[in-house]
């Protein structure tokens, strides 16, 4: 399997060359073009993920015939697109707003948010991957890689976090007092420590979906 992302960061395309057999799963609506003949399997997710995570109940299933396939995948939102390798290692948690498509032996739990998620715009729970494989994420606007360190604290809005390594803690907790979170413009942020990866966006999405209901 080969990949390359296109047209990055404003309007990002994913291009995947599948060798035959090879496959790829997707999120529904996800696909732009296939060359070359594939097998298409639509296939049940789980109701709690797709209700709490915020997801489709389905997805697409992608799988390269005898002499291979090129399929190329775009978000609904503009913006990049990041790829995240995964060893078995460590997983990665992830908004389910962000998620693309996925390779290999993965496998996706619920992470609750407490009550607090109710409030927060991003949803009630995010998704934690775990496995070997590789999994894309999109975002509105560019994708900016953070480290979060043991001894600082990384402090990031709702909705602007994209993903962040499984080796970190973090909590919910409203920015700021009443005024700041009522007229400020700010509301709960994630509060993280420890080492790992955290992927934000650089623009928060709750915009842009406000602004194409209102078209």
């Amino acid at each position: 399997m080969k990949f390359e992302i296109l047209s990055r960061p404003a309007y990002s395309i994913l291009k995947v060359q599948l060798d035959p057999g090879e496959a790829i799963e997707a999120e529904p609506g996800a696909m732009v073009a296939i060359e070359g003949s594939v097998e298409v399997k639509t296939q049940y997710r789980g109701i709690l993920r797709a209700i709490v995570g915020q997801e489709s109940v389905f997805a697409n299933t992608y799988i390269a015939g005898p002499e291979g396939a090129t399929i190329w995948l775009a978000p609904a939102v503009p913006g990049d697109i990041a790829y995240i390798e995964l060893r078995g290692d460590r997983g990665v948690i992830i908004s389910d707003k962000c998620y693309l498509a996925h390779h290999g032996d993965l496998q996706f739990s619920v992470v609750w948010k407490g009550f607090k998620g109710l409030f927060s715009s991003g949803g009630l729970a995010w998704l934690r991957v775990t496995g070997t494989g590789g999994i894309w994420v999109s975002a509105y606007g560019s994708i900016i890689e953070l480290h979060a360190s043991p001894d600082k604290e990384l402090i990031v809005d709702n909705m602007h976090l994209v993903a962040m390594d499984d080796t970190v803690d973090f909590e919910i907790k409203k920015f700021g007092g009443l005024k700041t979170m009522l007229f400020g413009g700010e509301g709960f942020v994630f509060k993280i420590r420890g080492q790992g990866r955290v992927l934000i966006q650089s623009r928060n999405p709750e915009l842009w979906y406000r602004a194409m209901s209102e078209e």
